[in-house]
């Protein structure tokens, strides 16, 4: 068939209106006036049941929309309205009459969508000030389908729709009948922090979202954190895109949180996220024990090392319905990607891994400023492989105790000796045991002081046992957040935020080893440690043999 055929076929296609729906779709068509809608406004009227409209990718003027809008005053059994990118080349003050004109129509009408689709419009703040009405309108009560992309909302407008779509939905339970909305889409429209907390309120509410695309909006840790909690109240949810925000290592946190409410999720992308080692640990932990369905994961230019990647990548080797695993464009190195192919052609899924083609290579370790000074500060504040706050007194530790108290301001096994039989109620007195990082920090104290007297040795041992038994078992100790603490803390992952370095005694990893063999250690945790001892061990050359000591018994409990 000839090109020029094909065109004529395309465009006859396009003007064609089949059954119940009438398509204008990318005719590009400039409607400026009453006379330039008159053949569309005539098919509309007399399509006898008029369930979907498409005016996507044509121009329409504020007369063309009064014109159209009268032609929809009688279609009450309109459901479905594909309108995006119907303001091309419109003056801003041009879209909110326009749009209020088209929203009263269906008012009017009567009629119950189940899809409004305004996306690729720039209307901003005001745009959606033009379709607030309508959006509380019982018109809106059966709403499915809401895409907003690309509309330019801003802060302002995501607050508007927010509050717009929490009341169509108590207006619609009052009414019998909640909003059920479905897919929420609202890419590229800079709602930042602000707007995307007020949308995560109404999230919340509504509680029957399945697909929420919000890539690219300028969101940090404290609207991402909000979107969280809001999730977990939408138990259907199966496609979370989130990409081109800013997560960090408190917004995965967050997310990897909502992720262990959420059964029903198949596809997620945090690509572009800035998730970085620690909150992909933390994303690994809550894909690992749930997300039996999962068929996509994008994790992709997040500042994620080679050995976080490798959890990841463990944490969801064994999903049969994994389909594609998208971690390109981070900080991997040759070796690493090198690893992470093997993971999965051990498995024969090599397909399953996506292109390492766009590798950051190894993280590199920052340049410490001022590091005479900071050398000296860590020399007077690093004491037995404990840290001090500015003012000397422990690290988040609230005290009563004058012996625990001196034990945990300057550890000695003389101090611990001390403490006699009630040494372990007396630290239980004063830990929140869902304080994973809290935990770790006192493990570090305690066993800062390791000596192979068999007094000490069994008094640490015993200490520590009682300690992690009750934290691994209490239900919200969260065992990830402590595998990461400890590996922080002994120069094994690059942590977020700035802190002393721990002066790694082989204390530490000899009773380390000693509670990786315990039953109460959990096999996932002692995978993840594996992986990064092996990866970064020689941060802990200055402890060779303890270090070796540890991973052997970690190899010989995730093959046991």
């Amino acid at each position: 068939m000839a090109s020029e055929d094909i065109a004529q076929l395309t465009e006859a296609l396009a003007k064609t209106h089949v059954g119940e729906e009438l398509s204008y779709r990318g005719q590009g068509l400039k409607l400026d006036d009453k006379q330039s809608v008159e053949e569309i406004a005539r098919e509309i009227e007399q399509c006898k049941c008029l369930k979907a409209l498409r005016l996507e990718g044509n121009t329409i003027g504020v007369e063309a929309a009064q014109a159209i809008a009268k032609a929809l005053e009688s279609k009450k059994e309109l459901q479905r309205c594909h309108w995006s990118d119907i303001f091309t080349g419109r003056l801003r003050s041009e879209i909110p009459p326009a749009l209020k004109s088209l929203g009263s129509a269906l008012m009017t009408s009567g009629t119950r969508l189940t899809e409004l689709d305004l996306s690729d419009n720039a209307f901003g703040p005001d745009g959606v000030k033009g379709i607030e009405v309508l959006l509380k309108s019982p018109v809106c009560h059966t709403l499915q389908e809401l895409r907003l992309n690309n509309c330019g909302m801003g802060i302002g407008g995501g607050i508007i729709l927010a509050s717009a779509l929490a009341e169509c939905y108590k207006q619609s339970s009052v009414a019998g009948s909640p909003l059920k909305l479905k897919v929420f889409i609202a890419g590229r429209n800079r709602l930042e922090n602000d707007g995307a907390i007020a949308l995560a309120c109404s999230f919340q509410m509504i509680g029957s979202l399945e697909e929420v695309h919000m890539p690219q909006n300028g969101i940090s840790h404290p609207g991402i954190t909000a979107l969280a909690t809001a999730m977990q109240h939408n138990l259907n949810l199966r496609v979370l895109n989130l990409n081109d925000n800013t997560f960090t290592k408190r917004g995965a946190v967050a997310m990897a949180q909502a992720l262990r409410h959420l059964r029903n999720v198949q596809v997620i992308n945090f690509g572009d996220c800035l998730v970085r080692s620690e909150g992909a640990i933390a994303i690994a932990a809550a894909l690992r024990e749930g997300l039996p369905i999962l068929k996509e994961l994008n994790l992709s230019f997040g500042e994620i090392s080679e050995a976080a990647a490798l959890v990841v990548a463990t944490a969801v080797r064994d999903k049969a319905g994994l389909q594609k695993l998208d971690l390109n464009g981070n900080c991997l190195g040759e070796d690493g990607c090198e690893a992470l192919k093997e993971v999965w052609e051990s498995v024969n899924r090599a397909d399953v891994l996506g292109s390492l083609s766009d590798d950051e290579g190894e993280l590199e370790e920052e340049e410490e400023d001022n590091e005479d000074t900071e050398d000296d500060d860590e020399e007077q504040s690093c004491v037995n492989g404990t840290k001090e706050n500015g003012d000397g007194s422990p690290a988040k530790v609230t005290l009563c105790s004058p012996g625990l108290l001196s034990f945990l301001h300057s550890p000695t096994s003389e101090k611990l000796l001390n403490l006699g039989a009630k040494r372990t109620q007396l630290i239980e007195q004063q830990l929140d045991f869902s304080d994973a990082t809290k935990i770790a920090e006192v493990f570090l104290q305690i066993t800062s002081v390791y000596k192979e007297e068999a007094e000490v040795k069994q008094v640490i041992f015993e200490t520590v046992d009682t300690l992690l038994r009750k934290a691994f078992s209490s239900p919200h100790f969260q065992s990830y957040f402590f595998v990461s603490s400890l590996m922080v803390n002994l120069g094994l992952l690059k942590g977020e935020e700035k802190m002393k370095k721990v002066c790694v005694l082989p204390g530490h990893l000899i009773v380390l080893e000693h509670c990786v063999g315990q039953d109460y250690f959990p096999v996932d945790q002692a995978d993840v440690l594996e992986i990064f001892l092996t990866r970064n061990g020689k941060v802990l050359e200055s402890c060779s043999s303890a270090r070796d000591a540890l991973k052997t018994t970690l190899e010989k409990r995730i093959t046991a």
